[in-house]
């Protein structure tokens, strides 16, 4: 065996068919392109994701990500943050004035991670379950800031 001697199986190889060669061939004057339209035009490539001039889908659909407009972030701190600071009555205020927190956002949470050893009191806009477990385990207190109204919430009542 040479590898001279290697061809292509028959009827795999086909002789490329010739446009454009006269209305005798069936092949002539528009060349199988059609009289008008982008497609018969020379140079045509089809945009990818197009759907025959409907809007595209990836044009419906919105960008990377999505904002909730009722989203709330709040300032977090975590009960083992608690355990180490002075005191056995936490509010907003003294957690800011002792530099616990930053900023308030929408208000202050207290998370249940890290160990509670003594009771102590807390004032917080909200809680997760673990932490007010925790707190009323040892017989702490932990007492729930109602959020201010803003303006336009008390305008639409």
């Amino acid at each position: 065996m040479n590898l001279s001697d290697l061809h292509p199986p028959k009827g795999q190889k086909h002789k490329k068919r010739r446009l454009g060669q006269g209305m005798g061939t069936g092949r002539g004057k528009y060349s199988g392109r059609g009289a008008k339209g982008a497609k018969s035009i020379s140079g045509y490539s089809k945009m990818r994701g197009f759907e025959g001039g409907q809007m595209p889908l990836h044009r419906r659909l919105p960008k990377r990500g999505f904002t909730n407009i009722f989203h709330k972030e709040y300032a977090i701190v975590n009960l083992g943050v608690l355990d180490k600071l002075e005191g056995d009555t936490f509010t907003p205020e003294s957690l800011a004035a002792a530099g616990v927190i930053k900023k308030m956002r929408s208000g202050l949470k207290v998370l249940g991670n890290g160990e509670l050893t003594r009771k102590i009191s807390v004032r917080a806009h909200v809680y997760s379950k673990s932490a007010l477990d925790k707190i009323q385990k040892l017989g702490g207190a932990a007492e729930t800031i109602e959020k201010q109204a803003t303006i336009s919430e008390a305008e639409s009542k």
